[in-house]
């Protein structure tokens, strides 16, 4: 029995060459997904790279999740 060939449709240009590729090489990549945020423009300009947004998150959840000090109230008293 004769192996059947394939053709190349007449949308994909000749100098596209498929021959070499893996197929499936990042379907576990996109499959685990991304999280990707967009930063508003004056954000962005005081974070050289994603490092430093990473970094300073960190900083920003550890502060919030600690326990407040005994006696440092922020809630001001009535009395003037």
């Amino acid at each position: 029995m004769k192996k059947a060939t394939r053709t190349v449709p007449k949308t994909v240009r000749k100098e596209y060459d498929f021959r070499g590729g893996v197929r499936g090489k990042y379907a576990v990549r996109y499959h685990e997904g991304t999280n990707l945020v967009l930063l508003d423009p004056d954000v962005a300009e005081v974070f050289p790279n994603s490092a430093e947004v990473n970094a300073t998150l960190r900083l920003l959840i550890g502060i919030g999740r600690r326990k407040p000090r005994p006696g440092s109230s922020r809630k001001k008293s009535a009395t003037p």
